[in-house]
């Protein structure tokens, strides 16, 4: 999928929480790493319509964020910060099963689905499990197969390794290396991204350095002044 930036800006007021950017992304796995406030966030909300743009545009493969809004949500799944807030059902698995439903599927082929998605992230013996019983690297797998279960093309991940144990960590990570669909990854978790083949950096609104994983690590590193 190509994603187009075109002199994009997301203001709120007279604060320009993402100054203008013009940039094109394809690559299949892609960073977004930054200080707090700096503008990662509203960058990735952009993509998938969650922000409108204040002057300029944003498009996948040619559909334009707002004005193929339904469309654009269909192509690009998002996973948030705290999973447990998207996981709505209070069943792993009727809450897999509510995407593709609401979307016609149905009977046998709908559990097939379900059955398919929660196998595929090793999850099958979490289906009838509610999520207060989850670990967070649980919550996270759940999320996940709730948005892959409807195909999207793209999925964006918020800071999927926050305040995650190491085995927890290693399983989200490997689940997101995983995946068929693009990637893009906002995260704290420099070695989560460090071998991307594209890692953008953004710095009070702007993006400061657009390069190669390791590169843009030690690029933030330098901002930090870590």
């Amino acid at each position: 999928m190509h994603i187009r930036f075109d002199q994009t800006e997301l203001r709120h007021g007279e604060h320009s929480a993402l100054k203008p950017l013009t940039l094109v992304l394809s690559e299949p796995r892609i960073g977004v790493i930054g200080l707090n406030g700096s503008g990662k966030t509203s960058f990735a909300r952009l993509i998938n319509g969650l922000a409108k743009p204040t002057s300029g545009t944003v498009t996948l493969d040619g559909l334009d964020t707002v004005k193929d809004e339904r469309e654009v949500m269909a192509k690009a799944g998002f996973i948030f910060q705290n999973p447990a807030n998207q996981i709505i059902l209070p069943i792993i698995r009727d809450d897999i099963a509510m995407g593709p439903k609401s979307r016609g599927l149905k009977g046998p082929a709908l559990e097939a689905a379900v059955d398919r998605v929660l196998d595929r992230f090793g999850i099958t013996h979490l289906a009838s499990r509610r999520p207060h019983e989850l670990s967070g690297g649980e919550l996270q797998l759940a999320a996940l197969a709730a948005v892959v279960v409807t195909a999207p093309e793209l999925i964006l991940f918020d800071e999927p390794t926050n305040q995650l144990d190491l085995k927890n960590r290693a399983m989200v990570k490997a689940a997101i290396e995983g995946l068929a669909q693009q990637a893009i990854v906002i995260t704290h978790d420099l070695e989560l991204i460090r071998d991307y083949p594209r890692v953008l950096v953004f710095h009070e609104g702007a993006l400061a350095f657009d390069g190669q994983g390791h590169e843009a690590v030690a690029r933030y590193v330098e901002i930090a002044g870590a």
